[in-house]
């Protein structure tokens, strides 16, 4: 890649205002593009860049990794070379769309009877019943746990919003329990360092030794917890759009996942099967 070229790169990136460690990143993946053809990006096509991809995707890569890459070197087509139709010339992975994982309700109290850390277990409870993400349960303190009114104030959540969640009368006495054994006096998880938070690293370390004590078969991460939350509601009948403030989710979409896996509003369904008069055996 000529210095010139690579100077344009720089500059389109910098007058929208791009940080540094993107511009590292978009430079580095033409770079690399151009090094695969050994020729100068700016005399590559984009059949060129199909090559790429499809060499890219035989290495193993991520659709999440694989279209970083393409969002840089549609980027470089669209801006630095002036072709705006790259964007469509160049379509972006599509990303797997798998399934979370959910416990039932028994092996979530399989999962929470094995945590041995009074502060764990009551923080992963705190997860399970309010539906926290695993960054909001560590972020909470004292003060937030409001209990004239039953609810919890998650506070600059994802998106940089806040918003209440349930306290549930269970959850209540488990805090109040858990507040009279470790004292906590600003964060209510506190870490080693009473003046920080738990971090997520500790959380997700004491769930895996937590799921493996339990003997539970699925990979069960902090944000299962939450995945749980989501899908029982749903199947006890809860509105999918008040589960979505629950969640705190921008998008009804981000919460319509979890209606695949509620499994006990699946089988209330009734397969048109039912309403045939068809013989378990063939006839004779």
């Amino acid at each position: 890649m000529s210095t010139p070229l690579r100077q344009r790169m720089i500059d389109d990136m910098k007058v929208r205002n791009m940080a540094p460690l993107t511009q590292a990143a978009y430079v580095r993946s033409v770079k690399n593009f151009a090094v695969f053809h050994g020729r100068s990006p700016d005399l590559l096509g984009f059949e060129d860049v199909r090559s790429y991809q499809l060499h890219l995707i035989s290495r193993g890569l991520q659709p999440q990794t694989l279209n970083q890459i393409i969002c840089a070197l549609r980027f470089f087509y669209a801006v630095t070379l002036g072709k705006p139709e790259a964007k469509t010339a160049l379509p972006l992975a599509r990303r797997a769309d798998k399934l979370p994982a959910v416990l039932s309700p028994g092996e979530v109290v399989r999962f929470l009877n094995a945590v041995a850390d009074v502060r764990n277990r009551a923080a992963f409870t705190t997860i399970y019943a309010a539906g926290l993400r695993v960054s909001e349960v560590v972020a909470l303190t004292v003060t937030d746990i409001d209990s004239a009114r039953m609810v919890i104030h998650v506070r600059q959540g994802k998106g940089s919003k806040d918003r209440f969640v349930m306290l549930s009368e269970q959850l209540l006495a488990i805090l109040r329990a858990y507040w009279r054994s470790e004292r906590p006096k600003t964060w209510l998880f506190p870490g080693p360092d009473s003046e920080q938070p738990i971090t997520t690293r500790s959380l997700q370390r004491a769930c895996r030794a937590a799921a493996d004590a339990a003997g539970l078969d699925k990979t069960v991460t902090v944000h299962t917890l939450r995945h749980c939350f989501a899908t029982h509601l749903l199947e006890q009948g809860v509105d999918i759009r008040v589960i979505q403030d629950l969640l705190g989710h921008r998008h009804i979409t981000a919460t319509s996942r979890y209606a695949r896996v509620a499994i006990n509003t699946i089988r209330q369904i009734q397969s048109p099967l039912e309403h045939l008069k068809f013989g378990v055996s063939p006839p004779a």
